[in-house]
């Protein structure tokens, strides 16, 4: 197997891959994931064809995390993950932090190479029948939507529930086309919340993502993966975090 970086061409291949592990992914990840670090995605071909794909990005000099490590069926169980395996940990080496979100089968894998459980993470689901109860504002904020939305408030908000200040990832989730974003501002112009709804690709046709998911408004748990670090555990206040904005990258 030859292991090469991502190109263009590779998006539909790891993107059907994807859908059909039941990873969810977002609309428009994959180039999301290339602007956070551009040399951060593989695929391993055979006989020049991509039979697996692998990122480990690089959020800055202390994090980075390991995603969307799949190999096609036929091809399991010959050596060729471990082969994408030990290209991202290369490309991650030297890293204080390295996390990775672990399938439940696979937790056992990890542990020696240092890996250690941190927190579950679930994925909620509902289907909708168009009925939900009114939104109410909370008193003294406002409901701002889209470009009325000061950007800089916002990161300064994630900055403090997240492992590392990220704002390139964080413009391009905001401002990508598909979708809404709204957030909570108070009368100084503070960030107080938000969340994004956007079109994911499913196992089969389209759904939404969309963060925070209550059992209130009829969601259950359809899926559950295990948060694993390498290195420094951060200390990440989950308190006020409901909705991941992309979990393939941490």
């Amino acid at each position: 197997m030859r292991i090469r970086a991502l190109d263009k061409g590779d998006l539909a291949d790891v993107t059907s891959w994807a859908r059909a592990e039941h990873f969810a992914p977002g609309q428009g990840d994959l180039a999301i994931y290339r602007h956070t670090d551009r040399q951060g995605l593989w695929v391993g071909c055979l006989n020049g064809r991509p039979i697996g794909c692998i990122a480990g990005v690089r959020y800055n000099a202390e994090y980075g995390f390991i995603s969307m490590f799949l190999v096609q069926p036929e091809h399991r169980g010959q050596g060729f993950g471990r082969e994408l395996w030990q290209r991202a940990l290369q490309h991650l080496e030297g890293l204080t932090c390295i996390g990775i979100e672990a399938a439940p089968d696979r937790i056992g894998d990890f542990p020696s190479w240092g890996f250690a459980p941190a927190s579950p993470t679930q994925r909620w689901q509902r289907i909708s029948d168009g009925n939900l109860p009114p939104a109410t504002t909370p008193e003294g904020l406002s409901l701002l939507e889209g470009n009325a939305i000061p950007d800089r408030a916002v990161q300064s908000y994630d900055a403090q529930r997240e492992l590392s200040p990220r704002p390139h990832f964080l413009a391009d989730w905001l401002h990508h086309p598909a979708g809404t974003v709204l957030a909570l501002i108070g009368p100084d112009g503070s960030c107080h919340g938000f969340g994004r709804i956007r079109t994911c690709l499913l196992h089969r046709g389209e759904g939404w993502r969309i963060g925070p998911l209550l059992l209130q408004l009829g969601f259950a748990v359809v899926a559950e993966t295990l948060r694993m670090y390498r290195g420094i555990l951060p200390a990440v206040p989950l308190g006020d975090v409901y909705g991941l904005a992309c979990l393939e990258l941490g």
